[in-house]
C-alpha cells in the first residue's frame, strides 16, 4: 500500500483491493460470465452502487492494473536518453514492465487466464490497449519531433504492443519456462531485424 496515502485514501485503497480480490476468486471458481456485480458486492460487503465508485465495468476489475502498467512504460520511455533510437527506448521500457510482470506472475497468471477465457474481457483489454497505442504514439511523436501526419510513431507503438502481446502468450503457454523479460527482449530484437526468416 502506498505509504503517502491519508486515512480516507487508505480506506478507499483497501476497499478497492478487497473488491478485486473477491471478484477474481469468484471469476476463477464460477467463470466470469456466471458472476454478477451484485454477487461481487455481496462478497466484498459493499452495496452494488459502491462497486461503480471503483470500477466502470465488471471487466475493469480484471484489468485494474492496466493504467499502472501504461504509466510505467511511459515514464520509463521518457527517462530514456534522447539520443537513444526510439525502438531501443521502447524495448527498454517494455522490458521494465515485463520484469514487473515476472515478479507478480502468480497474480497476473490468474488475471490472464480470465482474459483468455472471456470474450468480453478480452475485447475490453484490446480496447484499453488501443488507448495505450495512442498514448505511446503521442509520446514517440514528441520524442522524434515528428509532424502530425508522420506514421512512424504509430507504427512503432503498434509494433511494440504486438511484441508484448506475443511474448505474454508464449510466456503463459510454456508455463514460464523462459522469463518474460527475455521473451520481450528477443521479440524486440527479432522485429528490429525486420522479421527475417530464421536459418534452419
Amino acid at each position: 500500500m502506498p505509504e503517502i496515502l491519508g486515512l480516507r485514501e487508505r480506506k478507499k485503497y483497501e476497499r478497492r483491493q478487497r473488491i478485486e480480490r473477491v471478484a477474481i476468486d469468484l471469476f476463477e471458481r464460477n467463470g466470469f460470465d456466471a458472476i454478477s456485480i451484485e454477487q461481487i458486492a455481496a462478497a466484498a460487503d459493499i452495496a452494488p452502487r459502491t462497486f461503480f465508485s471503483y470500477f466502470e465495468t465488471k471487466e475493469d476489475v480484471v484489468l485494474s492494473d492496466y493504467a499502472h502498467r501504461l504509466q510505467r512504460i511511459r515514464d520509463t520511455l521518457r527517462d530514456r536518453p534522447q539520443r537513444e533510437p526510439a525502438w531501443a527506448a521502447l524495448q527498454a521500457s517494455f522490458a521494465a514492465v515485463a520484469a514487473d510482470y515476472e515478479e507478480a506472475s502468480a497474480q497476473l497468471l490468474r488475471r490472464f487466464r480470465i482474459i483468455a477465457s472471456s470474450p468480453s474481457v478480452a475485447a475490453r483489454s484490446l480496447h484499453i490497449q488501443a488507448g495505450w497505442e495512442a498514448s505511446l504514439a503521442d509520446d514517440l511523436r514528441v520524442r522524434l519531433d515528428a509532424p502530425p501526419n508522420e506514421p512512424e510513431p504509430s507504427l512503432l507503438a503498434a509494433a511494440a504492443l504486438a511484441v508484448m502481446r506475443a511474448s505474454i502468450q508464449q510466456w503463459l503457454s510454456d508455463v514460464h519456462a523462459t522469463p518474460l523479460p527475455v521473451l520481450v527482449q528477443a521479440g524486440f530484437a527479432r522485429l528490429g531485424r525486420g522479421l527475417l526468416p530464421r536459418r534452419r
